[in-house]
């Protein structure tokens, strides 16, 4: 059951994580207003170091004026709860991994899995569907080179609220976001496990490029460090767990700006850079979006 409780923390940091260590930090935020709301935008990193800085003056104003915290899903610090799930969803014991692979691809999966020292080697992912196996790999090397889910920026921003006795909300569930790996076709599940073999060597040196560009907020570099490749090689998959994603957090925030309340977005910064990233969709939708 720990090796469950471990995969449950993989499994909620998703697409797209970046982490380093820097002196300073000024992440990008946004703010969009409506005709009496006001919603920050945010983008998150889900993995970091213990004691990396992404505080800003700026970043704490917003939070200080924000009377309700919006995150991907409500209960990122539960992991408890989503074993069922994930059993249910990312396993596959009458089907092994071994067998919907080819021998290259074996290959891959067997070195990235000796390389990070994964108990058990490829062994540990004959129960794993496709779409888990690659969740697993994305965050394997990242932890061993000292990144933790547990000291994400959400991990840090639902107790701030919950201590200000401000909601924690979410826009999806996490049986919501298990589903859009669980429902892929075998096809582009077996994609994106291939996407995370391909870059498993160059993982954390890219990991720490893509976190300079976040804390600088250089919103350019980062959708091309992030986005690009995944974009241009992998276009169905880049299409299911972004662009749609992407989508729905943009009318959902379309509904917060109808109200009358601050809000604070706290989502993972992938979704939030370049021409299919949420400030860009609510523009297209007539709002003025704002750079703090």
């Amino acid at each position: 059951m720990h090796r469950i409780r471990r995969l449950v923390l993989l499994v909620l940091s998703l697409v797209t994580i970046f982490a380093s260590a820097l002196a300073y930090a000024e992440p990008a935020i946004w703010v969009v207003k409506g005709p009496h709301a006001t919603v920050y935008l945010f983008g998150t990193i889900h993995a970091l170091q213990k004691d990396d800085p992404w505080r800003s003056p700026k970043i704490d104003a917003a939070i200080q004026h924000s009377q309700t915290l919006w995150l991907e899903i409500p209960n990122i610090d539960d992991a408890a709860s989503m074993q069922p799930l994930l059993m249910q969803l990312g396993m596959d014991q009458t089907h092994p991994l071994s067998t919907r692979l080819t021998p290259d691809e074996m290959v891959k999966l067997t070195k990235a899995a000796n390389s990070v020292g994964l108990p058990g080697g490829e062994a540990m992912f004959e129960s794993f569907k496709p779409w888990l196996a690659a969740l697993t790999l994305s965050i394997a090397p990242l932890m061993q080179a000292g990144y933790d889910p547990n000291t994400g920026v959400e991990m840090e921003l639902k107790p701030e609220f919950v201590k200000a006795n401000k909601p924690v909300k979410g826009f999806e569930t996490a049986e919501q976001q298990m589903h859009y790996f669980a429902d892929m076709p075998e096809k582009v599940q077996i994609d994106f496990l291939n996407s995370e073999l391909d870059d498993f060597d160059s993982a954390v040196d890219k990991f720490k490029q893509m976190l300079a560009a976040w804390s600088a907020g250089d919103v350019e570099a980062l959708d091309k460090l992030n986005n690009a490749d995944f974009r241009d090689k992998y276009p169905d998959l880049f299409q299911i767990l972004v662009v749609k994603r992407n989508r729905k957090f943009t009318a959902q925030i379309q509904d917060l700006l109808k109200g009358d309340s601050v809000s604070f977005v706290a989502i993972g910064a992938g979704h939030l850079v370049g021409k299919d990233g949420v400030p860009a969709m609510l523009e297209k939708q007539g709002y003025k979006v704002t750079r703090e």
